[in-house]
């Protein structure tokens, strides 16, 4: 365990259909303590994971999930293999019943195989769960989902989206990092990494401070949430998580939520073609282009257009759907060239 003595603020008594939505929008990660403790399924795991287990399959039909299947060598740490060629766990797409059972089957184990369903939608794969096992988040369109699996480690990253998780059977531990200390989480391949995001180089059980040795200052700067079940933890925006399922199950429900229109697409592909564009310019042009970004992008969005007449401002206009399309289907066609 990392020796990381900040702590995740807690807040205690929120009711869990009314959590005030100021406590959703800050820009540091906050812990609702006990918010989801009378769930059926946060019962049933305080009694044994036998009665979780037997809870989760009450709900389940047919579905196939999104698994992976680690050895036990890999200790549960999701990650690269040791040449960087591929990973270290196998991807399948079995059904639910079947995760469950292995689960089960090495609940004894000192040293399991690990399996791990991953951000697999509530109301398709568990239809009724929610009815009995949920929370009013204060923004539309949350995307709800569900994350199952023994004894794991899931990589330090980030997420685009605002994230409510909620751990429900077993404890879980995230150590969280603010945005700015990316160059000290030393992150790997934009490309090529566990699950389409970002992750960092550094294993966190045993890090190599010779090799990393600016993660020592991402330490000093990142906080620590010890979750029991019923706990939820809620990670702003673009924050770094390092994700710890400690016990033999661990089931943990998320709510993914933007505050924005849904016709803004996402940051990431703006970054890989600043990458094709910007990149590898001349420093004295990345110089200007940085001006160019700070005064159309990152700063007071009035002041590009306010000499402008409101039918001459184009894309310097306030941004919705109409706008959005124009300005997508002009990409597209200069990408096409």
């Amino acid at each position: 365990m990392l020796a990381i003595p900040n702590l995740v603020e807690e807040v205690h008594g929120i009711d869990p259909l009314n959590i005030p939505p100021e406590l959703l929008t800050a820009n540091q990660p906050l812990i609702l303590k006990g918010v989801a403790r009378n769930w059926p399924l946060v019962q049933a795991g305080l009694t044994s994971h036998e009665a979780a287990d037997a809870y989760l399959r009450s709900f389940y039909g047919d579905k196939t999930v999104g698994a992976y299947f680690g050895a036990p060598e890999i200790d549960g740490f999701y990650f690269y293999n040791t040449e960087f060629s591929g990973l270290n766990y196998k991807a399948e797409r079995p059904r639910l019943d079947y995760v469950l059972d292995k689960i089960l089957e090495y609940k004894t184990d000192p040293n399991p195989a690990t399996f791990y369903v991953g951000s697999t939608t509530v109301d398709v794969c568990l239809p009724g769960f929610r009815a009995q096992n949920d929370l009013n988040i204060p923004f539309a369109d949350a995307l709800v989902s569900i994350w199952i699996g023994n004894k794991s480690r899931i990589a330090c990253h980030y997420d685009a989206p605002d994230n409510l998780a909620c751990s429900l059977v077993g404890k879980r531990r995230f150590t969280v990092f603010p945005p700015e200390q990316i160059e000290n989480l030393y992150p790997g391949p934009l490309d090529f990494n566990p699950a389409g995001q970002q992750i960092s180089m550094v294993d966190f059980a045993k890090p190599d401070f010779e090799k990393f040795p600016r993660f020592r200052q991402a330490m000093a700067a990142g906080q620590v949430a010890n979750l029991e079940p019923g706990d939820a933890l809620f990670i702003p925006s673009m924050w770094w998580h390092h994700v710890e399922g400690l016990d033999t199950l661990n089931v943990l429900v998320n709510y993914w939520w933007r505050t924005v229109p849904q016709f803004m697409g996402p940051g990431i592909n703006v970054l890989k073609h600043a990458m094709l564009s910007i990149r590898d310019l001349p420093e004295k042009e990345k110089a200007a282009w940085k001006i160019l970004f700070d005064f159309y992008i990152f700063g007071d969005q009035t002041r590009a257009a306010e000499n402008i007449p409101p039918a001459a401002q184009g894309v310097l206009a306030p941004m919705d759907d109409m706008l959005s399309r124009q300005l997508r289907s002009w990409l597209i066609n200069r990408l096409n060239r």
